[in-house]
């Protein structure tokens, strides 16, 4: 079926939703002084990485089986015009998110955070997608590779999309193009491998379970939970804590 939701997606990418509210939550605590929460390293950092590793990946799966249901009814300019309207779409909303932090947090708003990546990526990913799963995989080892010099190495502002920071830079949220479009590549060679012509490619032992859809509902909803999650946390943060959030400004 042409739009047919696969669940396991959807009940991956819920969870992920899932520790990202957790972690914004603990950042936020501590950020505002509520609890001392260790957020810069231990469990709640490794759980920022999977978090954004999972929806990285899998924003590498999907691409790929909604590449290959749309080729199958365009073709040419309108398959490229679909994916530069999505990337900068997505791109638009990241823009957003830098204006609304600097104008909150102008010390350490967000430059280029998962939202710009991703809408990158998508830009970036139709230029791939006929590559076969060692190619693909080649090319993610590259840009780890890549990734891992760039943090070695310091620059000016226009390089800090590619990983290369200046000296000074901090911010919220930093997911530059490398190494994480690597990730974006494992994840298409994974769709290639499980998902061929965008169709689940194995069986799964188990129908779809019940309990699941609340997180597959997540799953489903996971840019909009994005943007609402966090002023829902200030909210919360506010209400049990008063004084907290507006004693900061």
């Amino acid at each position: 079926m042409p739009g047919e939701r696969y669940w396991e997606i959807d009940l991956a990418r819920g969870i992920a939703v899932v520790t990202m509210i957790v972690f914004h939550s603990a950042f936020d605590l501590n950020f505002f002084g509520v609890l001392p929460l260790d957020v810069s390293s231990g469990f709640l950092r490794m759980l920022a990485y999977l978090t954004a590793s999972t929806f990285i990946f899998l924003a590498g799966v999907s691409f790929t089986i909604s590449y290959a249901r749309t080729s199958q009814r365009l073709a040419g300019r309108g398959l490229a015009l679909k994916y530069v309207r999505r990337g900068l779409t997505i791109f638009g909303y990241g823009l957003v998110i830098t204006a609304v932090t600097w104008l909150i947090l102008p010390s350490v708003y967000i430059v280029f955070g998962i939202l710009h990546f991703i809408g990158i990526a998508i830009l970036l990913a139709p230029l791939f997608v006929r590559f076969d799963t060692e190619k693909l995989l080649i090319t993610s080892i590259a840009c780890l590779i890549a990734g891992y010099a760039a943090s070695l190495i310091t620059g000016p502002w226009p390089l800090l999309w590619l990983g290369i920071r200046p000296p000074s830079f901090t911010s919220l949220d930093y997911v530059p193009l490398l190494p994480w479009f690597g990730l974006v590549l494992i994840g298409m060679a994974c769709g290639h491998l499980f998902y061929p012509d965008g169709r689940r490619g194995y069986s799964l032992p188990i129908a779809e379970p019940t309990f699941i859809r609340p997180l597959e509902f997540l799953g489903r909803h996971s840019l909009f939970i994005y943007f609402l999650h966090q002023p829902v946390i200030l909210f919360m943060i506010a209400v049990l804590a008063p004084g907290a959030v507006t004693g900061f400004w």
